[in-house]
């Protein structure tokens, strides 16, 4: 279908800014930020908290966002987008305080390590990693925020939903933690521009670009090699099997919407519970700007329905 009226207006509105993959990273990383549009009256959550989960190399800066602190609720680890290499967890806030809230669930959004400053495999380990300690440790915060250890799911989007596949891969793979569901929304599963949803759509006239996702797997991964390694590109693993049920939402116009797929229809293949849901006539990024979006807000609620159900 044709895009959208919300999908043309966000497009309007970076109209003549410079693609960021052409700016310094310490400039892209400003110019994305300026971008994000501030809520003026952000979605009241009962209780919202910073905090500092121990990691690989240090403290992973963390926030958690509880609907009902005084009831045992379980635990989403959110991974926010931005190419491993922009967002942070202001960036996030707004999609993060609408999931705590939608899904009756505590959700952990976890400020991992960038690059290309930190190179692959940094994300990964920190995503995974604030996962186990969320699921060692987190009948230690009980009492207080009302989070129940035992029903953890992992979501993310872009390339946090790249870390929320290779960290549910992870999971398995090292035996820990048991995780109950992943939520992939738009993710990156392979580093592959031979795909005809990149030929379609990766010129930049619908938002996020070839160039630009060569550009992002330059800055968080030191060779090619590294990009087909199955912590960096999951649909490359060597199996699929014994993973947490998935829900995968793809875009129309997007770069990434065939490897998206890709990954659902593998996961299915190897017998995991995968619901795959395109929305039509709409760009990369679209759930996080869930204000402008119609298809947005039913993604949120969609959202919250699947990890209702695999969390309860």
């Amino acid at each position: 279908m044709p895009l959208t009226e919300e999908a043309k207006a966000a497009l309007a509105l970076r109209a003549g800014a410079p693609p960021l993959h052409t700016l310094p990273v310490a400039e892209a990383r400003a110019a994305s930020a300026a971008a994000r549009a501030k809520p003026a009256n952000p979605e009241p959550v009962a209780r919202i908290e910073d905090l500092s989960i121990p990691g690989p190399a240090g403290g992973i800066p963390a926030r958690l966002y509880s609907p009902r602190p005084d009831d045992p609720l379980p635990a989403i680890v959110y991974l926010h987008g931005g190419g491993w290499v922009l967002g942070d967890l202001d960036s996030h806030d707004p999609l993060c305080r609408a999931l705590a809230n939608r899904a009756e669930a505590a959700v952990v959004s976890v400020d991992y390590r960038l690059a290309p400053e930190h190179k692959y495999p940094a994300a990964a380990e920190d995503a995974y990693a604030a996962a186990l300690w969320l699921a060692e440790h987190g009948a230690d915060w009980g009492a207080d925020w009302g989070i129940d250890p035992t029903r953890i799911a992992l979501a993310g989007d872009s390339a946090g939903g790249n870390l929320a596949a290779v960290a549910s891969l992870i999971a398995r793979d090292r035996g820990a933690p048991p995780l109950r569901a992943q939520v992939l929304i738009y993710p990156v599963t392979n580093c592959d521009f031979d795909v005809e949803s990149y030929r379609v759509n990766g010129d930049g006239s619908v938002g996020l670009s070839e160039e630009g996702m060569r550009w992002f797997w330059r800055c968080y991964t030191r060779t090619p090699a590294q990009a087909a390694e199955p912590y960096a590109s999951p649909l490359r693993a060597d199996t699929l099997l014994n993973l947490p049920p998935a829900l995968v939402i793809t875009a129309e116009y997007d770069p990434l919407r065939d490897e998206g797929e890709a990954y659902a229809a593998r996961l299915e293949r190897s017998g995991v519970q995968a619901v795959l849901i395109r929305y039509d006539g709409v760009i990369h990024g679209f759930v996080g700007q869930f204000a402008a979006f119609p298809e947005g807000r039913n993604a949120v609620g969609r959202i919250a329905d699947f990890l209702g159900r695999t969390l309860s």
